[in-house]
């Protein structure tokens, strides 16, 4: 029986069926609105796409395999008006306004958070902001440096590509990096984001085929990754995670309830103190979670709550991925040979900086690279998740998310006592 071939763990003489009905009813504009028509449409796409990414030679061994082709074949088909408009809207509703990506990323947080050993999350955090740190100047300089060199400029190129890149994304980081821009720069916030946005999707991008890339690394060279893990000395505590593996029903009920409540807290607290609600959640789970206020077993409930999610949802949400946030038109019209070297450099920079500066604090250099490198210079959640996913590390999205909402916020900052100094 396992040796049938399956996909989404179907067997064909079930799966064609299933595909046929729901490629139907796309076709003829009878798909169901919200969830209902959107995961079923995201899932039999995403499992063909995931399939020819693990199957593709190069794309399988060096790029990511299945999740970096589910993103950019999704985004192709939005390229090519392949998808009818109404099921178009029906999956990038679903993903963005109907808070899939939320609810995915809530279970991931939560999950992981409340799974992690205490001393571990102890000793990761306090490492984890310094290893940033490091990636972030290295990033910036050495793009200046080849901004000066390539004639683009030094501040230019800082500015307008290294900064927006490692800026947390579109809505975190391009458009309140235009406004603070204007003013400096006399031009007004459009014509900055005609230069940035580019520069945003097209870093996207790259840090998640960069995340393939040092998974296969790490894979080459066994003494710079975890395997999953942060921290060299993890080895030692991470058995005791690996307790009660049954799952009971309820437990994932439990999980899910109490995933999307420390969502809501955070989107609570966000409304009093201006900071992402995803970074406020993150800090309201650590706290919970260093203070000792939640019992194993609900801890556990969490956890195994999150594994079901990253399982089961991961190929549809970047489906989502694919068509709701990632723009060919802007991937294709940034390519100039200067451009694409400066953007180049900031992600490599990145890794660079990251992997020097965690090496010292005990981090291994793949995950180190990953988290808070990649995660700075990709497109918030979304490039969270497809980075993640290529380098097969989603146990590590709440370092992720720290890199992409806290890291976000601390470059805002950065850049705005950047350009007092430079007035």
């Amino acid at each position: 029986m396992s040796s049938k071939f399956k996909l989404a763990g179907i067997e064909m003489k079930y799966f064609i069926p299933i595909f046929l009905v729901i490629i139907i009813c796309t076709a003829l504009g009878k798909l169901p609105a919200g969830m209902l028509g959107a995961l079923p449409l995201m899932i039999v796409i995403g499992v063909i796409f995931d399939f020819i990414g693990n199957k593709t030679p190069i794309i399988k061994d060096y790029l990511g395999g299945g999740p970096i082709v589910i993103v950019f074949l999704s985004a192709f088909l939005v390229y090519y008006n392949l998808i009818p408009e109404k099921a178009l809207n029906i999956m990038v509703n679903f993903t963005s306004k109907e808070s899939f990506l939320d609810f995915y990323i809530a279970a991931l947080i939560v999950g992981s958070i409340l799974g992690m050993n205490r001393n571990l999350l102890i000793k990761a955090a306090l490492g984890y902001l310094p290893v940033i740190l490091g990636g972030v100047v290295v990033s910036l300089l050495l793009t200046g440096v080849v901004g000066l060199i390539t004639g683009y400029g030094f501040l230019k190129a800082i500015f307008f590509i290294a900064i927006p890149i490692m800026g947390g994304g579109m809505g975190a980081g391009a458009i309140p990096l235009a406004q603070i821009f204007s003013e400096s720069f006399k031009q007004t916030p459009t014509e900055l984001l005609a230069i940035m946005v580019p520069a945003v999707a097209l870093g996207n991008a790259l840090a998640i085929v960069c995340g393939g890339l040092l998974d296969k690394l790490g894979k080459k060279y066994p003494s710079f990754s975890g395997n999953g893990k942060l921290l060299k000395s993890q080895e030692e505590i991470v058995e005791k995670n690996e307790e009660n593996k049954k799952i009971e029903y309820e437990e994932l009920g439990i999980g899910l309830v109490i995933a999307t409540t420390f969502f809501a807290f955070g989107s609570l607290l966000s409304k009093f103190i201006p900071v992402h609600s995803y970074a406020l959640m993150i800090i309201s789970v650590a706290i919970c979670k260093l203070l000792g206020v939640i019992e194993p077993y609900y801890e556990s409930c969490c956890s195994k709550w999150f594994n079901f999610v990253v399982k089961n949802f991961t190929i549809p949400l970047l489906v989502g991925v694919g068509v709701a946030y990632t723009s060919i038109e802007q991937v294709i019209s940034s390519f100039s040979l200067i451009y694409f070297i400066l953007v180049v450099t900031t992600v490599v920079g990145a890794i660079i900086g990251t992997a020097i500066v965690g090496h010292f604090v005990g981090f291994y250099i793949i995950e180190g690279s990953i988290t808070a490198g990649l995660c700075m210079a990709n497109m918030g959640g979304t490039g969270d998740v497809a980075v993640l996913s290529v380098a097969n590390r989603m146990s590590l999205m709440p370092f992720a998310q720290i890199s992409s909402r806290i890291g976000g916020a601390f470059m805002l900052l950065l850049t705005s006592l950047i350009i007092n100094f430079i007035r």
